[in-house]
């Protein structure tokens, strides 16, 4: 069961994006906006056979699918009533679980194909990605080589602990650039010293955002879609943190192209609203094409609020290091300091505001990251 509400966003006077239904939105007593077939059965036996069509794609198995999609009773009585439900793709299983194991599902098998003998990424020192790319090419036996990018000046704990401890466990070699660099260039820089040495290197985008990892995402827009249904559950609103966009611009293109209109929102964790917004529609446009739908998305799907950054990216602030305890104290959750606990901020926010009204059903996408923390510790002093 889903939302059919005809959404429009608006800035309210306190300059945060809310989430309001148009004078023409029509109640219907179908679940789901479809094009032609408005029925939840319609939706479900949609999302179903995208998710078929997606087989055409080199996939190799590395996540815990599907992961469950579980109501939070203490956090949503904390939040004004908004019943909040948690999408845990923090379960994913590999390497601590996380959402970059959808995505490397479809980018390792593309390496595989291609014969590749070495997997090359880039993030910042904490980089979630980084970490399950490491294991992931340990599972199938390649070789991995990291950049990380000092974007936070970090203490001990934040240079060596956490993600960075578990990316030497994994067995990756990995090497430091400054701030402020053009990471693609470095990499790709790197990878060609490599190749001349006689390997074949895969390179991975920061985030393993493009049109491949991406499919991690429009997979599990069909998957919610399909437990929506399954657990009688009428859909509001989905939101999530949202980084290198490969998660967003996934989930808008699995979501529209299966005919759901359930309004999607990306908390911005680094770049401003507009910026952030710019470059999840340009992969959502090409990951549309990907799966032989260019016209599924448009510019106006794709919604971002970047009001909950803080003093910058990796750098947590006072809604960053509340959002971790809420969860930690209402659930038993662990959300990472750099990207869930962000998206964890605005949700909050906007429960408290009223963006998000009582009774409505809201499910937020945990994207993992927990390991993080211990790169954190000097935050959560007491």
């Amino acid at each position: 069961m889903f939302a059919t509400t005809d959404h429009r966003y608006h800035y309210s006077k306190g300059g945060v994006k809310e989430y309001v239904p148009s004078p023409s939105a029509i109640s219907l007593s179908s679940d789901v906006s479809f094009q032609s077939d408005t029925s939840s059965t319609a939706a479900v036996s949609t999302a179903a056979l995208k998710q078929k069509e997606l087989e055409r794609f080199p996939r190799t198995k590395l996540a815990h699918l599907p992961t469950p999609l579980e109501y939070c009773p203490r956090l949503s009585k904390a939040l004004n009533g908004v019943n909040i439900y948690i999408k845990r793709d923090d379960c994913t299983g590999l390497a601590t679980g996380g959402n970059k194991a959808r995505k490397l599902e479809w980018l390792m098998a593309d390496a595989v194909e291609q014969g590749a003998d070495y997997v090359m990424t880039q993030g910042a020192t904490q980089s979630n990605h980084c970490r399950q790319t490491a294991a992931a090419a340990a599972k199938l036996g390649l070789k991995c080589h990291i950049l990380l990018e000092e974007r936070v000046k970090g203490d001990a704990d934040y240079n060596e602990n956490g993600n960075v401890m578990l990316d030497d466990l994994f067995g990756a070699t990995r090497e430091k650039r400054g701030p402020n660099l053009d990471m693609a260039a470095e990499l790709e820089a790197v990878a060609e010293v490599y190749r001349k040495e006689g390997h074949n290197v895969y390179v991975i985008p920061g985030g393993g955002s493009n049109p491949v990892g991406a499919l991690g995402y429009v997979n599990a827009a069909y998957e919610m879609v399909q437990q929506f249904e399954e657990q009688g559950i009428s859909v509001d609103h989905i939101v999530h943190a949202t980084g290198s966009t490969g998660t967003q611009a996934g989930l808008v293109t699995g979501l529209k192209a299966c005919g759901c209109n359930i309004p999607l929102l990306g908390y911005g964790v680094r770049f401003a609203k507009e910026i952030q917004e710019e470059k999840v529609f340009k992969l959502a446009k090409s990951t549309a094409e990907k799966i032989g739908m260019p016209d599924c998305v448009d510019a106006s799907d794709v919604v971002v609020d970047s009001s909950y950054v803080g003093p910058g990216y990796g750098m947590p602030a006072e809604s960053t290091i509340e959002a971790v305890r809420l969860f930690a104290e209402q659930e038993g959750l662990l959300l990472d300091p750099v990207y869930s606990a962000k998206g964890a901020a605005g949700l909050i926010d906007y429960c408290r505001k009223g963006h998000f009204k009582p009774g409505e059903n809201v499910v937020f996408l945990h994207t993992g990251g927990a390991v993080a923390l211990h790169g954190y510790l000097n935050y959560f002093q007491k």
